[in-house]
């Protein structure tokens, strides 16, 4: 069981993935809206594990994976991505992401990941 964050700009996007998760035994243990949120509650909650949406108002989740890394080097995200944002994918696996799903979401594809993350 790990301690997840869920950080996405769309409450049903934040929705679906705590319930797939939940579903897994997995504990949600904070949701953001934005990459300075994620910063904020990475810092206050310590999760195993952060599912990060790439593109979010005030600051995106590429440039939150790197503030986040900075601080905490051995953190690992999870990062989420709609259809055609390959590019960006490449990038926050740059930027220290340590995979990535892709929405909408295939509960077994999410619970994989997560999976392989933790080991």
């Amino acid at each position: 069981m790990a301690r997840i964050l869920i950080v996405d700009d769309a409450k049903f996007m934040r929705m679906t993935l705590s319930n797939i998760l939940i579903k897994a035994d997995h504990e949600v243990v904070g949701e953001g809206e934005n990459g300075k949120e994620a910063i904020r509650l990475y810092r206050e909650l310590d999760p195993d594990i952060v599912t990060m949406d790439i593109t979010m108002p005030e600051m995106s989740g590429l440039e939150a994976v790197k503030e986040i890394r900075k601080e905490f080097a051995d953190a690992k995200v999870i990062m989420c991505s709609a259809m055609g944002q390959q590019k960006m994918v490449v990038e926050a696996i740059e930027a220290g992401a340590k995979d990535f799903i892709v929405k909408p979401f295939d509960e077994n594809r999410v619970i994989d990941a997560i999976n392989r993350v933790l080991r």
